[in-house]
């Protein structure tokens, strides 16, 4: 055999080594979910999935997703992430309470952020551009949107006067956000009356303290508990006649109003996120992605039913108007 041929062997052999190895190898995934696989979550996972998809990855064939949801039960992450770690994940992709909780258990496995209030004001990562640690993904100002939802509801009723904040117990965003919320609100002369549900079983009690207290609206926050039970949340405040604003799927079940991200787009950016790091980069490198496109959503149908004139100016700068 020539020098020259021998040399090209060789090369031609390292060339497609790491093909064949990469075609073999399965890379694992761990998917930690806060509620149950409802159909917000569903919604969420098809994203996610659609994202791997468009990267060329399938699953049982170079990828698997491992499972495991907490049924809206925070003090269950611990264990799952720990189920996580013990299946040797490459990666763990979390959202809201999940990130800390993922964050605590290991310093080692990359960790993305499929979505989270506001990852810096909250001490999970560093800086945008420099995470550092083993965190990386997308984030949004939570607070400062939970302001301006205060800031549209005053719009479309003039005379508020008193506002209640629908917050999920034990959340590291309810701190930031509400004294974001407390300083608009001074401003705007508005008072507020937060109220910590540690799941749906409360949602009834606090519509009903804030009827009693003649609250004149409600802001949702964005927790995932909250965004999966925005079906409850909005009939709810329609029966007690309560003006909403919240997450976009709020009014898309029934509120009278949205501002907000849209999750499912987050969730399919996960996917380039973990494809990074599966290829090789390493989470604290990456950059966090800040989301900037906002979405305002309002339903004339619900604004009818509560006896509501929602001025023509914000109805021409709402992105979606459900009649």
């Amino acid at each position: 055999m020539q020098r020259r041929e021998f040399i090209g062997l060789i090369g031609g052999t390292a060339a497609v080594w790491p093909l064949v190895a990469r075609a073999e190898r399965i890379a694992r995934v761990g998917y930690l979910g806060l509620t149950s696989a409802t159909s917000v979550q569903a919604t969420r996972i098809h994203a996610l999935r659609e994202g791997l998809r468009k990267l060329g990855y399938v699953e049982g064939q170079n990828i698997q997703i491992e499972f495991r949801f907490a049924g809206g039960d925070n003090d269950r992450l611990p264990g799952l992430v720990a189920e996580l770690i013990g299946l040797n994940v490459d990666v763990i992709v979390a959202y809201a309470t999940g990130v800390p909780a993922a964050r605590r258990m290991t310093t080692t496995i990359p960790i993305v952020m499929a979505t989270f209030g506001d990852a810096v004001a909250t001490g999970i990562v560093a800086n945008l551009a420099h995470p550092g640690g083993n965190i990386t993904g997308s984030t949004f100002f939570s607070p400062e949107l939970s302001a301006k939802r205060l800031e549209l509801l005053k719009e479309v009723i003039p005379s508020l006067t008193s506002v209640g904040v629908l917050l999920i117990r034990d959340n590291e965003m309810n701190g930031p956000t509400l004294e974001v919320m407390e300083s608009t609100a001074k401003a705007m002369g508005l008072g507020l009356e937060p109220f910590e549900a540690r799941g749906p079983v409360d949602f009834d009690s606090a519509l009903s303290a804030w009827t009693a207290r003649q609250v004149g609206a409600v802001v949702v926050g964005d927790h995932a508990f909250l965004v999966s039970n925005t079906d409850a949340i909005a009939t709810l405040t329609t029966k007690h006649r309560i003006p909403s604003i919240g997450p976009l799927e709020l009014a898309v079940s029934g509120g009278l109003m949205a501002y907000g991200v849209n999750f499912p787009d987050m969730y399919q950016r996960a996917a380039i996120f973990v494809d990074k790091i599966l290829k090789g980069a390493k989470p604290g490198d990456i950059p966090v992605e800040q989301v900037t496109k906002i979405q305002t959503i309002v339903n004339i149908r619900t604004a009818k039913t509560l006896g509501i004139e929602v001025p023509t100016s914000l109805l021409l700068r709402a992105d979606e108007v459900i009649e």
